[in-house]
């Protein structure tokens, strides 16, 4: 299941960001990456654990939890910290997939769902786009400035190369309450239903049953 969230961040909470990017130090984006994935990860990123990289996670991190698309759709559990990436001309990231878990001991995440929260107008940067492997067929994805793509971290998926402007984005893994992505995907289906249904009769008796195999397949697979 792939979800496309628009508007995740206020343009305010966009200007602070891109302000704060401005200053930030950078590091090569292959210290983060997985033996095999620094082969292909040609990109740069903010230095963990210091304050600009603090200040900018506190800021996708509140955008993440109040929007009701993302946590409807994922369901999360837990989350990695936030890395901030910036691809400039000729930069991309090869296919790969998503370190299953990420973290140390006591602090581990299994990687369900990974989240790119794009930070770059659209318009100003060519190539870049963000593409995901489904069933054998490749979507390329570039969203405007504040929007977030989520899909299953176990995808295929790469960056392709920059070729005039500056790529920013943020990320973050997921792991989620219900770690199948099929029935997540009937989840969030079921969840849409109910409010449609709410929104044409009210709380009516096909609303309580809807309502009631939601909340008792939520039950029957959720981990926490």
């Amino acid at each position: 299941m792939i979800i496309c969230a628009p508007n995740v961040l206020t343009p305010e909470e966009l200007g602070v960001i891109r302000g704060e990017l401005q200053g930030a130090s950078f590091v090569d984006g292959a210290s983060t990456a997985g033996w095999s994935a620094r082969e292909v990860k040609k990109n740069l990123q903010v230095s963990i654990n210091t304050e600009s990289q603090a200040r900018l996670q506190d800021i996708v991190r509140g955008a993440f939890l109040r929007n009701a698309m993302l946590q409807t759709s994922i369901l999360p559990a837990a989350t990695t910290q936030v890395l901030f990436n910036r691809y400039d001309v000729g930069m991309q990231y090869g296919p790969h997939v998503d370190a299953p878990v990420m973290g140390g001991l006591g602090s581990a995440v299994r990687t369900d769902v990974a989240i790119t929260l794009f930070l770059s107008d659209a318009k100003s940067y060519a190539g870049g786009d963000l593409v995901v492997e489904s069933n054998g067929v490749e979507y390329g994805f570039k969203l405007e400035a504040g929007s977030a793509i989520a899909y299953p971290a176990n995808s295929l998926h790469h960056v392709t190369p920059v070729t005039q402007g500056v790529r920013h984005a943020a990320i973050i893994w997921v792991q989620s309450q219900v770690r199948d992505t099929a029935r997540r995907e009937l989840l969030w289906d079921l969840d849409n239903a109910k409010r449609q249904i709410f929104g044409r009769e009210g709380k009516s008796a096909t609303f309580d049953v809807v309502s009631k195999s939601h909340a008792n397949l939520l039950r029957m697979w959720a981990e926490v």
